[in-house]
């Protein structure tokens, strides 16, 4: 499989967005993950980690494939009567590929997003007085037109810290947060811009699109204003409504979530310190918001030889 060239550190990317880290890519993501992490167990988050696969019926309660049918990827066995004495009946399987016809109904899919598993763990819940504060990680997919380097994966790390509660706790939890976000990616040295992106939940129509050009839903950190290495999400009571989670009142709770693409937070650091380690470790160390132990990246490219 042919490689990307716009990949960064030692990590190498195959034309169809899959990604193979290397000792100074891993362990640079091992670090920024484990920080991000650390600001959710600041928050008082408790670390969550939930099911690889998302079943379909429940992504359709989320009007998921409404919203995201571009990005879906389904998870299907294969379909029993198309075995033969020799394992696949011939025709199955051609040029490296399973035929649709052999495939059993998916009712599993890839995740594209971390928070989704949290609300529908919630299900049918009240919460209490207080806000329920998550932080979970996941291998997020999403199928694009087009892959580049470790800015646009198929497969990619998500990092998140969540909130479901009331809507002033929810926002208060998004503008800290935000405020944070901010102030590392200035500390680190990395240039950037804030912007305003669409929410696809919400109808373009539809009153709540009204209201989100008054209160934006969303968010995003880009990277000299074209990569998207954090966003923050206010979703409303969107998933509280359709995952019934309730406030004590009996009103249907809000959630929001600030994101962070781990392979994209290496992706800027690499094209801003041009690939240098030491460079790298010491504009995380020196950052007053690194707050877990100084960053020690691997500096073994296996690349070299």
């Amino acid at each position: 499989m042919a490689t990307n060239e716009c990949s960064r550190f030692d990590a190498t990317v195959s034309a169809d967005g899959r990604a193979t880290l290397g000792p100074q890519a891993t362990s640079l993501h091992q670090a920024i993950d484990a920080n991000f992490a650390a600001w959710g167990a600041e928050v008082g988050a408790d670390a969550m980690t939930y099911p690889p696969l998302v079943a379909v019926g429940d992504l359709t309660s989320l009007d998921y494939f409404d919203n995201f049918p571009h990005l879906a990827s389904l998870v299907a066995g294969l379909d029993p009567t198309r075995f033969g004495a020799d394992g696949l009946a011939d025709g199955a399987l051609t040029d490296g590929a399973v035929s649709s016809e052999a495939l059993a109904p998916a009712v599993l899919a890839l995740p594209s997003a971390a928070c989704y598993s949290s609300y529908l763990a919630l299900r049918g819940t009240t919460l209490g007085r207080e806000p329920i504060r998550i932080t979970t990680r996941a291998t997020c997919f999403r199928r694009e037109k087009q892959y580049e380097g470790l800015s646009r994966l198929l497969g990619f790390t998500m990092r998140e810290i969540i909130c479901i509660g009331s809507r002033e706790a929810v926002l208060d939890h998004l503008a800290r947060l935000k405020q944070r976000v901010a102030r590392f990616i200035e500390q680190v040295g990395l240039p950037f811009e804030v912007d305003v992106a669409q929410d696809p939940f919400f109808d373009p129509n539809g009153a709540r699109s009204t209201m989100q050009k008054l209160f934006p839903v969303k968010e995003e950190f880009l990277f000299r204003g074209q990569l998207a290495i954090a966003s923050v999400n206010f979703h409303r009571n969107f998933f509280g409504e359709r995952c019934g989670i309730r406030l004590p009142g009996g009103s249907p709770a809000f959630t929001g979530c600030v994101a962070f693409g781990v392979e994209r937070w290496v992706a800027a650091l690499g094209a801003h310190f041009r690939d240098e380690v030491a460079v790298t470790g010491q504009a995380l160390r020196t950052a007053d918001d690194w707050v877990i132990d100084p960053v020690d990246i691997n500096e073994n490219d296996r690349r070299a030889g």
